[in-house]
């Protein structure tokens, strides 16, 4: 069951979507290295979708940064495109101030495209996704990775408000992710969730479960770390030729995101050389 936390983002919302037209935003973002810093070299933005003021908590090398979607949640007809482009030796950490809330639709489908193209090292760390009962949403992620690249990030995914009595009994969301180093295909993923489909109960699919999430790491993970993220119950992971699969399924977006906190802390160190500094905003 979601948190008390979580059950709050929205949980007095009963309309069918927000009686406001449809949102169509585009943020574009490039991370460049230059004098032993990585910098926010370029941002361009069209509708409420925008980054804040990089910061580095962890020093220069690093460039945290929060994407931020004012609207607070994306309702049927809604467009989001997020893209992203690292150079050679440059390092960004992206994140969200907070859960993304995908709106029931009256009939319209919602959509988000992400795009990151990384010749340095990009982390994709945002908070969970929660799918309102009813919502129709569509959501992409391409990832291009040079040949040094180093690529690791996660997706949490709440299907319904549980914490409020919710069910995802109606409507569907619908996933595709994608990652290729030089443009040789390294994962494909595409799926279909119906609202109160079979695939909820099936003991192949959900089992009843409520809360699923996913960690992608590229790289060779030497036989050590690999033991050491395994000791984690509630955690399956896979190792493919220069990628690791962690899995997780259960009913708490918390314990799902305290799973894959300690995955991406061993992780990180063990793939990209550094310690793992979490961001300020989650901590807020």
């Amino acid at each position: 069951m979601l948190s008390e936390t979580s059950s709050r983002y929205h949980a007095g919302m009963h309309l069918a979507e927000p009686l406001v037209s449809s949102w169509k935003a585009r943020l574009a973002l490039e991370f460049a290295f230059r004098d032993e810093k990585t910098v926010l070299a370029r941002r361009s933005h069209d509708g409420p979708l925008v980054v804040q003021k990089p910061l580095y908590p962890e020093g220069d090398a690093v460039c945290h940064a929060i994407v931020v979607h004012p609207p607070g949640g994306i309702a049927g007809g809604d467009e989001l495109a997020l893209s992203a482009t690292v150079g050679d030796d440059g390092a960004a950490l992206l994140t969200s101030p907070a859960a993304t809330k995908w709106y029931r639709s009256a009939g319209a489908w919602a959509r988000q495209d992400m795009a990151f193209d990384v010749t340095g090292t990009l982390e994709w760390l945002p908070q969970e996704t929660i799918v309102f009962d009813s919502a129709l949403a569509r959501m992409s992620t391409t990832i291009e990775l040079a040949a040094g690249a180093r690529y690791l990030g996660w997706e949490i995914l709440c299907l319904g408000r549980t914490g409020s009595g919710e069910r995802f009994t109606r409507g569907a969301c619908n996933i595709a992710t994608e990652i290729r180093r030089e443009g040789k295909l390294l994962w494909l993923e595409r799926g279909r969730i119906e609202g109160g489909g079979e695939l909820l109960a099936s003991p192949a699919g959900f089992g009843g479960r409520t809360v699923c999430a996913t960690l992608l790491a590229t790289g060779e993970i030497d036989t050590e770390c690999l033991a050491e993220c395994r000791r984690d119950p509630d955690v399956a992971l896979t190792r493919l030729p220069g990628l690791l699969v962690a899995r997780y399924l259960g009913d708490s977006s918390e314990a799902a995101k305290r799973c894959l906190v300690r995955i991406w802390s061993l992780l990180r160190p063990a793939l990209i050389g550094r310690a793992a500094v979490e961001p300020r905003i989650w901590r807020t």
